[in-house]
């Protein structure tokens, strides 16, 4: 693996910090434009809450996707990258009025509203403002994901959207509001779902619904079925770029589209997650009664999955090519939770060696904490380190 790393700059570099394989990016980008191109309804919003670095925000804006944000500071930070507003969308539970009041004072494509009292709060700044405000409302098909249970947000009792039975009745009051336009239905089931039944079950209840609405006369302009396409954690390096050409497929093949409505997803991890990886380096091997520690100096300040989810992250030593030896790989921070990986095999492991945390680039960075009063890590991506 060292060849795949440039190790020889690392070592100027003070650890932790995030590498993002730049090239790799381009790669999932090239693929997910040319498969969802095969399809001229389909419409790609990067979800911006799984990585909001800037070099990779500028990259990634280089392909003319749109971008779909959770805070209207995540607005803020796609438009200075340079993404159009009007391929803007912009969901989450709790809209504060300042964030809405910036949504519409740069007139973003659109609001996935989430609950009543959030339609009327919307439709109060939009009037006073004299401005109409685009909704999508977010719905709970109660469709259950193959995935963890705190990435699972499309069942009825999340927190998430209006439930089924009240599609009707919340379009209804949209309608016989004065600056709202009801422009779409928004669905999002959860993350890092490999398994296509589950999005094929998505379609089938899209599929009920929109029958539904269809015996009313009403046809919505736009379909945003989410994201929630999941990498593969176990083999960063068999499998770096997730099967866009099934996913895509799954949807053309399974969601019964009017020929003038648009897809839109709002793909994240997907995109980001494969080029991302937190180097670190040992600090201490420690030897235990029982086993032995390799001490590295990121924690869970730097990437909280493991801890939070116990998310697995394939974990490499890239500076030594000795026979494999078992560790527990664990960070510095006083929490008996700050451990990335236990009864892990890697190369024999010395004091000074650096560390490769895989499949970090989905959040990762973004969700870094001050805890200990640590730093927050720094990143650098391959093209400054050529």
């Amino acid at each position: 693996m060292k060849g795949t790393f440039p190790i020889n700059k690392f070592k100027d570099i003070d650890t932790p910090f995030y590498y993002y394989n730049t090239d790799l990016l381009r790669d999932t980008l090239n693929v997910i434009r040319k498969e969802s191109g095969k399809y001229n309804n389909f419409c790609i919003h990067y979800a911006i809450k799984a990585n909001a670095n800037t070099k990779l925000l500028s990259i990634i804006r280089e392909n003319d996707f749109g971008v779909d944000c959770v805070s209207g500071w995540e607005i803020e930070t796609a438009m200075k990258v340079g993404f159009s507003a009007n391929k803007i969308v912009f969901a989450g539970v709790g809209k504060t009025d300042k964030e809405i009041n910036f949504a519409l004072d740069h007139d973003i494509f659109c609001f996935n509203v989430e609950s009543v009292p959030e339609l009327e709060v919307i439709n109060q700044l939009a009037a006073r403002k004299s401005k109409i405000a685009r909704v999508a409302f977010r719905i709970n098909p109660d469709v259950g994901a193959h995935t963890h249970a705190n990435i699972t947000t499309g069942l009825a009792e999340n927190k998430f959207g209006i439930s089924m039975q009240d599609m009707n009745k919340v379009i209804d009051l949209s309608l016989e509001m004065n600056n709202i336009k009801f422009v779409g239905l928004h669905f999002h089931i959860g993350s890092q779902i490999m398994d296509m039944g589950d999005f094929i079950a998505l379609c089938n209840r899209i599929n009920e619904l929109q029958e539904r609405l269809y015996a009313r006369h009403i046809i919505v302009e736009h379909i945003n079925v989410g994201g929630g396409l999941g990498i593969d954690y176990m083999h960063p390096n068999r499998c770096p770029i997730p099967d866009f050409t099934e996913y895509f497929a799954t949807y053309h093949k399974h969601l019964k589209l009017r020929p003038q409505q648009t897809l839109h997803f709002e793909l994240g991890r997907s995109v980001v997650g494969q080029c991302g990886s937190l180097i670190s380096r040992v600090i201490y091997v420690k030897q235990g009664t029982n086993k032995q520690f390799a001490i590295v100096d990121a924690g869970m300040t730097d990437l909280i999955r493991p801890a939070l989810y116990q998310a697995y992250h394939k974990i490499e030593n890239i500076s030594s090519d000795e026979p494999a030896e078992t560790y527990d790989v664990v960070g510095p921070i006083c929490e008996s939770s700050d451990v990335f990986g236990k009864a892990i095999d890697l190369n024999r492991t010395h004091r000074g060696d650096f560390i490769a945390i895989r499949s970090a680039g989905a959040y990762g960075e973004i969700m870094a904490s001050q805890y200990n009063c640590r730093p927050l890590p720094q990143s650098y991506t391959s093209d400054e380190l050529r």
